[in-house]
């Protein structure tokens, strides 16, 4: 008794060719990191305004008299009695209504971060204003050494023994200028640093 087998070939036609398929997905922009930046930009720009109005304020504030006979004749010492003190509080006023202003441009930096165009922008009025701010508060600092220390060949005498609590308050206001000066700087650099990486 035999038994038959039929095998049936395989047909070609019945096995399923393999395609390699490549998933395209959309490639992600590199520098995720720069809206972090721009956040910290954000953050140093509210310290620096801060910075601003207290040094205005505390300047804007400086003032003490001492009498002299009596109550009627005093001697008084005053920011507005000098130039520099002055010029240090317009200044600062100016530069605190301009980081005012940049906070909508640093915002858009923050939604947009790899925009180029904000960025170049606050970096141009970044180094202007900070210059303005350096200024006034080397100027203003050139004064509170004189308030200190005095100078001995033109006989100029320093009057913070006398006059304890205006220096003290001149004294912090440049302190609070420079701080100022230190929260501009890092703006740029931080700014600069995310323009130039891709």
């Amino acid at each position: 008794m035999s038994t038959t087998i039929d095998v049936a070939e395989p047909s070609h036609n019945n096995v399923s060719k393999g395609k390699a398929t490549t998933i395209v997905g959309t490639p992600k922009r590199p520098g995720g990191w720069k809206k972090g930046v721009s956040i910290m930009d954000f953050i140093v720009r509210l310290g620096a305004i801060a910075s601003t109005i207290g040094a205005i304020a505390t300047m804007a504030n400086a003032d003490q008299s001492l009498p002299f006979f009596n109550q009627f004749v005093q001697f008084e010492a005053s920011y507005d009695s000098f130039s520099a003190f002055q010029f240090f509080v317009i200044t600062l006023a100016l530069v605190s209504g301009y980081l005012v202003l940049s906070l909508p441009i640093s915002i858009v930096a923050i939604v947009r971060p790899h925009a180029v165009g904000p960025r170049i922008f606050l970096i141009i009025l970044d180094t202007i204003f900070l210059t303005l701010a350096t200024s006034s508060a080397a100027a203003a600092a050139s004064i509170v050494y004189l308030e200190h220390n005095g100078e001995q060949d033109p006989n100029w005498l320093a009057i913070c023994n006398q006059y304890g609590t205006f220096c003290m308050q001149t004294s912090e206001a440049v302190i609070s200028s420079f701080l100022a000066v230190v929260s501009f700087i890092i703006m740029i650099i931080i700014n600069t640093l995310a323009l130039g990486r891709h």
